[in-house]
C-alpha cells in the first residue's frame, strides 16, 4: 500500500470550547449610520467568527494492516520499520510513503537498529535462528550471522553472542565465544573465546575512544577488552556475587557491584579504565543499583537512595520510589519495580519532581528532546487520553482522546504510532501546544 489514506481528525468537541459550527462569511448588512469605531469592532467580530477551525492536536497520517505480534520500530531519521505478515518495509513517518520493501521473510520476534542496519531475529523452534542484517537505507539484505548480534552503549561495535538462559530468563551471560561483526560484510573482525560462561557488559572508555567490553568469567576474573581489536587491556579479580542481569552495572560513569561479604552485603565501585576498586560501602537491604545521571541509585525495601558514584556519599533518598529510568535526556521515577506507576519526571541530581505523572502511563519510544508522551484511562467510556509531559510543567498537557482499543504505542518527535483494535498500525501526527 502507498500509505496515502485520507487524514482522520480526532475532534476534541465542545468541552474544549470549540463552536458547534463554523459559519460561512456573509455579505455585510451593517447600517451606514453606525459610528466608524463600532463598525471596526463589528468587522473584527465577523472576522473572528469566520476564521478557519483550529488545527487538531492529533490527526491520523496513515494506517498499515498488521498482525498483533508483528514487530515494528521507529528510527531516529523518521522511518517506521514494520514487519507485517512476514514482509519488512520502511515508511516515511512524515508522508506515509513506502521507501522500500524487503520482500517475504520469516516473521521476527526481535527487531532492532544499529550502525545503519535493521537487525532481525527470526522465529525458530529449537535452534539458533541467527541474526539477519538489512540496510536501513535501501532494504537490501547485507548478511546473516550465527548467534544474537548486539550493540554496546557508547560504541558502534556489533557483537555476536550465544546467550545462556536461566531461571531468571535471558540476561547478559554468554558462552562459547564473543565475535565482533563487520557491519558492512558480517565477517568476524575478531573473536574472544569463553571457556565456560561469562557476564558481558559495556563500560565507558576514554572520551575519545568510545566504549569497552567487560567479560566477567565464572572464576570471577574480569577482562576489559578493546572493541577495535578484542585484545585484553586489563584484568582483575572481582568479589563473589550473583552476576545476574543487573549486577554489575555502570552508574555515574563507574562500574558498580553489589556483593556479599562476611559483614553483610556491600556495594563496591570500580574505575572502568583500570578496574581498581575506589570505595566500598554497606548495602544491607539493597536490591539493585541503577544509573541516575551523575549519581548511582540504590533500590531496596526502604525506597530509592542516590549516592555520589565517586565517593558513595548519600545525596538524597525517596522512600516511596522503587526504580528510575532514563528516557532520552529525561529521567522518570516509579513507585513500582515494573515501571507501571510513574511518579514523575525528576531531576536526578536532587531527586526533585519536575512534573507530576501520578495516574499516567509512559508511551514507549524515545519521545522528543524536551518532552515525552503519556496516556491515562479516563472513566466514562472508558477513554484513553494522550498528553505531553514536559519538565517544569506541573502536570501533563492533554492533547486528545485515542480511539477505543488503541495500545502498544511508541513515540518520536511529532509522531505517535499505535496498534488499533482492528489489526492496524496507525501513525498519528501530534502538535504540542505551548
Amino acid at each position: 500500500m502507498d500509505g496515502e489514506s485520507g487524514a482522520v481528525i480526532i475532534d476534541l468537541g465542545l468541552e474544549r470550547g470549540e463552536p458547534e459550527t463554523y459559519g460561512t462569511p456573509q455579505r455585510s448588512t451593517v447600517p451606514s449610520w453606525l459610528p466608524s469605531a463600532l463598525l471596526a469592532v463589528l468587522v473584527l467580530l465577523c472576522a473572528a467568527a469566520s476564521a478557519a477551525p483550529p488545527q487538531s492536536p492529533l490527526s491520523a497520517v496513515f494506517t498499515l494492516e498488521a498482525g498483533p505480534a508483528d514487530a515494528y520500530a521507529l528510527t531516529g531519521n523518521g522511518q517506521l520499520l514494520a514487519q507485517t505478515f512476514g514482509s519488512l518495509a520502511s515508511y516515511d513517518l512524515g508522508t506515509g510513503q513506502m521507501r522500500w520493501q524487503a520482500g517475504q521473510s520469516t516473521p521476527s520476534y526481535r527487531l532492532r537498529t544499529g550502525d545503519g542496519l535493521v537487525l532481525l531475529r527470526p522465529y525458530a523452534m529449537g535452534r539458533d535462528p541467527g541474526t539477519v542484517a538489512i540496510s536501513i537505507a535501501t532494504g537490501s539484505t547485507r548478511w546473516w550471522h550465527a548467534g544474537n548480534v548486539v550493540t554496546i552503549p557508547g560504541s558502534t561495535a556489533l557483537l555476536a553472542v550465544n546467550g545462556v538462559h536461566s531461571v531468571v530468563g535471558a540476561g547478559r551471560r554468554v558462552q562459547d565465544s564473543v565475535d565482533a561483526v563487520d557491519p558492512l560484510t558480517g565477517a568476524n573482525r575478531w573473536s574472544v573465546r569463553v571457556p565456560s560462561t561469562a557476564v558481558l557488559i559495556g563500560v565507558p572508555g576514554p572520551s575519545d575512544d568510545g566504549g569497552r567490553m567487560l567479560l566477567v568469567h565464572d572464576d570471577r576474573t574480569a577482562d576489559l577488552h578493546d572493541l577495535d581489536t578484542g585484545r585484553v587491556l586489563v584484568s582483575a579479580k572481582l568479589p563473589a556475587a550473583d552476576y545476574g542481569p543487573d549486577d554489575p552495572v555502570v552508574a555515574g560513569g563507574l562500574l558498580m557491584l553489589r556483593h556479599p561479604t562476611a559483614a553483610g552485603m556491600e556495594v563496591s565501585a570500580y574505575d572502568p579504565l583500570t578496574l581498581r576498586r575506589l570505595w566500598t560501602a554497606p548495602a544491607e537491604g539493597v536490591y539493585g543499583i541503577l544509573p541516575c545521571g551523575h549519581l548511582a541509585c540504590l533500590t531496596g525495601a526502604d525506597g530509592l537512595r542516590a549516592v555520589d558514584a565517586a565517593t558513595g556519599d548519600e545525596r538524597w533518598s525517596r522512600p516511596r520510589w522503587q526504580t528510575i529510568e532514563q528516557r532520552g535526556t529525561m529521567f522518570v521515577a516509579y513507585t513500582s519495580s515494573d515501571v507501571s506507576e510513574p511518579v514523575g519526571l525528576i531531576d536526578p541530581d536532587t531527586g526533585r519532581t519536575l512534573t507530576d505523572l501520578t495516574g499516567w502511563r509512559m508511551v514507549g519510544g524515545a519521545g522528543a528532546a524536551d518532552h515525552l508522551l503519556v496516556t491515562r484511562t479516563v472513566a466514562a467510556g472508558p477513554r484513553t487520553m494522550v498528553a505531553v509531559a514536559r519538565p517544569g510543567d506541573p502536570h501533563p498537557l492533554p492533547l486528545a482522546d485515542l480511539p477505543a482499543g488503541t495500545g502498544d504505542c511508541q513515540a518520536v518527535p511529532a509522531r505517535l504510532v499505535c496498534r488499533s483494535m482492528y489489526g492496524e498500525l496507525v501513525v498519528w501526527a501530534y502538535r504540542r501546544k505551548g
